[in-house]
């Protein structure tokens, strides 16, 4: 094999499958073209698990070549037609749901539990709405709305969609790129991170197996700097999606606008975490503890910025600090183990960093290092609390993506949403109150593009995904992001079959 690794068959049950390389173009693996080798690590151990050649430039050609064969087969399907194929690609994915699961655990840390219980069966459900949708894109109902003219909307597909994606959750970020764009009719080239490439590569191979045509679905797995910025100026691509940070996704945009072409755009999150005097305590503990390490943290939906009101806040504090003490760090493949590593040592130096600056002016409370002994060769952090920041401090203000929570006081309620709301970001926040006007205000006033009330980060199929701010634009998941894969377009009919004369006459006067 010429990928080979450390990992053993039971971490990676699908390491045959990848055996041909690392790009998947035209239904089928093949070796990238950049000269340029990369490894993929076992954050949990500091292991290469699998080796394969980085895409260059001429890949990312081929794979948009192949998308825009592919395109006018795909776009001329009946929607049943593809919903019938997604379907069989929801069944196939299930029937290889451990292989997804382990490979998902192995390239990110993620604790096995966690991506056998919510990765994959989401990703599956993904898959089986958008089956769904496929069949029921709609325009607008046709009408009179100028004399004897008929109009109505069609919905079209675009055409080759670009798409980047994160490391974060590589699954899950394959299946929102993909699954909307090829239930419209679109054809799509998936760059993964570099980091994460091998479930994006398995779902490839997945929707293949299933009967979508080649061409349909491509994966490039290079670089940002060359696979990247290349696909999303290439002038066959119709439109780019991509999810990562504020500061890449401005690139992503100034390189798009040199094709006016369209972009959507998920990036970062700071998402506050307000608990009202009247919450239910112990509840809020436990929310504010799962949501802020969710991932390890890397989340940008994460509860990063607890405000409690002040007669909660000791209570919180004390609690807080108290039950992430007890959260069990370990290999991702260990039943017992509650949180994984960071995705890499980078990763992990740059959010202790984050945290040895705050010492300077805050209180860290729980954590705040990382563990020694078995774990000392993975990515480890221990789940950190931080109290008692100023507002506009780096660690209240930037995205850490780590374990790391900040927990502030506030007084009144119009301090308390003020203070959630001063961020430049806005993808998601949660509120915590047992008083439903309360709690309503703050879904109103708060501006973000989620709002939860008394939990912190689920979320599901039918609803969007998406941010206000510098978090982006454009929605994942749902009919909206369904819509946003789509270009309207205007078709009117003269009712009279005759000559009009009289637009003639209006246009250019008598002749």
């Amino acid at each position: 094999m010429d990928n080979p690794g450390t990992a053993t068959p039971e971490r990676f049950p699908a390491q045959e499958r990848l055996a041909d390389g690392a790009q998947f173009i035209a239904g089928r693996l093949t070796k990238g073209t950049s000269g340029r080798r990369h490894a993929v690590v076992d954050p949990a151990t500091g292991e290469e698990v699998y080796t394969y050649e980085l895409a260059g430039t001429d890949d990312v050609d081929a794979a948009v070549a192949a998308a825009r064969a592919a395109f006018p087969g795909w776009a001329g399907l009946t929607p049943g037609e593809r919903s019938d194929a997604l379907h069989r690609f929801a069944a196939v994915l299930a029937d290889r749901a451990e292989e997804f699961a382990r490979a998902e655990s192995l390239q990110c840390g993620k604790p096995l539990k966690l991506t056998r219980e919510f990765d994959v069966p989401g990703t599956i459900d993904n898959i089986a709405f958008f089956a769904g949708a496929a069949r029921h894109l709609q325009g607008q109902s046709a009408g009179e709305y100028s004399g004897d003219h008929t109009s109505y909307i069609r919905r079209e597909p675009i055409g080759v969609v670009g798409s980047i994606a994160p490391w974060n959750y590589p699954l899950q970020m394959a299946a929102w790129k993909i699954l909307p764009a090829i239930a419209a009719g679109n054809t799509i080239v998936l760059k993964p991170a570099e980091l994460t490439p091998l479930t994006s590569l398995l779902f490839a191979q997945a929707a293949t197996d299933a009967g979508i045509p080649d061409g349909v679905v491509n994966i490039v797995t290079g670089t940002g700097k060359e696979a990247g910025e290349h696909l999303v100026g290439h002038p066959d691509v119709a439109m780019t999606s991509f999810t990562g940070s504020t500061g890449v996704g401005k690139r992503v945009a100034e390189i798009a606008t040199a094709t006016v072409k369209r972009i959507h755009l998920e990036l970062g999150g700071k998402a506050p975490f307000v608990v009202f005097d009247d919450a239910d305590l112990e509840a809020a503990v436990n929310g504010a503890v799962a949501g802020a390490l969710i991932n390890t943290g890397q989340d940008c939906t994460a509860a990063t910025r607890a405000y409690v009101q002040r007669p909660l806040y000791d209570a919180f504090v004390e609690k807080t600090a108290e039950l992430m003490e007890s959260v069990r760090l370990g290999d991702p493949f260990a039943a017992g183990t509650d949180l994984g590593p960071l995705i890499s040592h980078v990763q992990r130096d740059r959010v202790a960093a984050f945290v040895d600056r705050a010492r300077a002016y805050a209180r860290v409370v729980a954590g705040g290092e990382a563990p020694q002994a078995e774990l000392k060769n993975g990515a480890y952090y221990r789940p950190t609390l931080v109290a008692d920041a100023p507002q506009d401090s780096e660690i209240v203000q930037s995205e850490i993506f780590g374990p790391v929570l900040v927990v502030l006081p506030f007084d009144s309620d119009e301090e308390g949403i003020r203070l959630a709301n001063d961020t430049p970001y806005g993808l998601a926040a949660s509120a915590w109150s047992r008083d439903v006007f309360r709690a309503n205000r703050a879904t109103r006033e708060i501006k973000a593009g989620c709002v939860w009330v008394n939990d912190h980060i689920p979320i599901i199929s039918e609803m969007p995904h998406g941010g206000y701010k510098q978090s982006g634009f454009g929605k994942d998941m749902s009919t909206y992001s369904f819509e946003e894969y789509t270009q309207v377009k205007h078709v009117m009919f003269d009712n009279t079959a005759v000559v009009r004369k009289d637009w003639h006459r209006t246009i250019f006067g008598d002749r």
